[in-house]
């Protein structure tokens, strides 16, 4: 078996893998990008829409331009691409290196030797199994993703009298495209009382093409034998199905918005320990995961609103592997945990010594909302944001000053809530 070494690998061809890839290139790291797919650029190929880049590039630029703006740069590196390649093994058997069985219709099948390994493998869809819709299994079920990618790169209308169940992002972009093909999109159905996407989306996709969506709803039922036919839509009230409410529409497609998990099976393999929240790695400050030598970055870590935020992640996991490989040594690190009205932080550990970048999820819809953190019990930061919603993610920085003084046991917990 032909092998390969380098100092460090990156799992994932998206934005994730190239942004990472770049940022542990750039200091002096020899680097390989493993992508199962023909092309770089992940999910961002098939999303023809703009939007994307304004933190990033100062510009708004479809997916597939944003892709090509971060492949031309790995074009101009000393970075090893292996596209239509797919890693089947990771053995951890040397100390320190870790070695990676890969095969490809291209390149054969061969062996990665690496220092470090960053996971940028994106996410995956929920499904129809993943929400236990009721009713017959007709053809014409797509995820949104799936119909996206049949619309915007093979060139298959999926539909033409369409309800979208789910109002996450791609559900409303999808709302929108398929308006835009000639299709009449009925309604978009959502389960919560508030919509899952951005803000944005809903009025850009939804009200610009006069597209009813449905809040506290569900499909009840689903009609159809070879392709569906008619579903059954029960409103909700005070969180049970309000019957006497319900109502049909007729459809040839239904496409499922219901979100998106970070892809976890390769950590799961690997014995990296997950966060319960997210399903994706529990990584500290560094991006590095329980596993020493093993980072994790992108949607393969948490579900990411802004492709930019995704960028900017990953050059950290990039940054931090190349310091790893390099010796450096991380200080005491302390967990950080979901407190009141919040689903999620990411990373799950911080470094009070030097300034740390979190991401986290409100699980409430509020106005003028009160944002706390705190050190076993005592505050440390409050700031305010005038608007929070579960489907936008919060960006702030806990800055080294901000812990200045603050005496840390080994059991430290550092806690973020929202105050009511």
């Amino acid at each position: 078996m032909k092998e390969h070494t380098f100092d460090i690998t990156v799992i994932g061809g998206g934005a994730a893998g190239m942004a990472a890839a770049l940022a542990a290139e750039k200091e002096g790291c020899s680097v390989a990008l493993v992508e199962r797919e023909e092309y770089l650029g992940g999910i961002l190929l098939q999303c023809i829409h703009n939007g994307f880049g304004l933190h990033e590039f100062k510009e708004e630029l479809t997916g597939p331009e944003y892709a090509q703006r971060f492949a031309d740069q790995l074009a101009s590196k000393n970075i090893t691409v292996f596209t239509q390649t797919t890693l089947s093994e990771i053995s951890d058997e040397r100390e320190s290196i870790k070695s990676l069985f890969c095969y490809s219709s291209r390149y054969g099948v061969f062996c990665i030797r690496t220092k470090a390994v960053i996971l940028a493998v994106g996410s995956r869809e929920r499904n129809r199994g993943n929400i236990a819709l009721p009713g017959t299994r007709p053809s014409g079920i797509y995820t949104a993703g799936l119909a996206q990618q049949l619309v915007n790169i093979d060139g298959y209308l999926v539909g033409r009298n369409i309800v979208i169940v789910g109002s996450g992002d791609i559900g409303l972009i999808m709302a929108r495209r398929m308006s835009w093909a000639g299709a009449k999109v009925h309604a978009v159905l959502e389960i919560q009382e508030y919509p899952s996407g951005l803000t944005r989306n809903i009025v850009q996709c939804l009200n610009d093409f006069s597209i009813p969506l449905y809040l506290s709803h569900i499909v009840s039922n689903i009609y159809g034998k070879d392709r569906i036919e008619r579903i059954d839509v029960t409103p909700l009230k005070e969180g049970h199905a309000d019957n006497a409410a319900a109502f049909s529409i007729d459809c040839d497609t239904l496409l499922l918005s219901v979100g998106l998990v970070p892809e976890n099976e390769l950590a799961k393999k690997t014995g990296i320990e997950l966060l319960g929240q997210t399903g994706g790695p529990l990584v500290d400050s560094a991006m590095m995961t329980s596993i020493p030598g093993f980072f994790a970055c992108g949607n393969a870590l948490h579900i990411h609103d802004l492709v930019d935020y995704v960028s900017q992640e990953a050059r950290r996991a990039g940054t931090n592997a190349a310091a790893f490989i390099r010796g450096e040594k991380t200080i005491s690190q302390y967990r950080i945990r979901a407190g009141a009205n919040v689903r999620y932080t990411v990373p799950g550990r911080i470094n009070p010594a030097l300034d740390n970048t979190l991401f986290m999820r409100s699980m409430i819809v509020r106005q003028q909302a009160q944002i706390e953190i705190k050190v076993d019990n005592r505050v440390v930061k409050r700031f305010k944001k005038s608007h929070i919603q579960p489907s936008e993610m919060i960006c702030f920085t806990l800055n080294k000053d901000d812990m200045k003084g603050i005496s840390f046991a080994e059991d430290s917990v550092v806690e973020v809530g929202i105050v009511q």
